[in-house]
């Protein structure tokens, strides 16, 4: 491959030279950003810190026990049941049912 064509591939695979943690541009994953993510598992809330395209990497999160009504839950921030994590949670994107933004503080205690 000469050089040119390189350098093309390369600006279309990497749009996003200043976050180097997200994936392009064209990605829904915003760093600094709090979501609610339901797996095939469990459902879980914190701050996105890092992504890439196998992994998320999750700063002050919870496992969401039980939400209470779904809805209230995502519209007021409180939940039943609220089970803090010590560390930061890496999340396979692989077991990802889907996700949102959530819009309120995080939860900090066991609840």
């Amino acid at each position: 491959m000469n050089t040119v064509l390189i350098e093309k591939l390369l600006s279309i695979l990497i749009k996003d030279e200043e976050s180097p943690t997200t994936c392009a541009t064209t990605s829904p994953w915003k760093t600094g950003n709090n979501y609610f993510i339901r797996t095939v598992t469990m459902h879980l809330v914190g701050e996105l810190i890092y992504v890439d395209d196998k992994e998320l990497v999750l700063r002050k999160a919870s496992w969401i026990a039980d939400s209470g009504r779904f809805h209230d839950a995502l519209r007021n921030g409180e939940f039943s049941e609220v089970e803090p994590f010590i560390n930061d949670v890496i999340v396979n994107r692989n077991s990802i049912i889907d996700a949102t933004v959530f819009d309120h503080e995080l939860p900090e205690n066991q609840k």
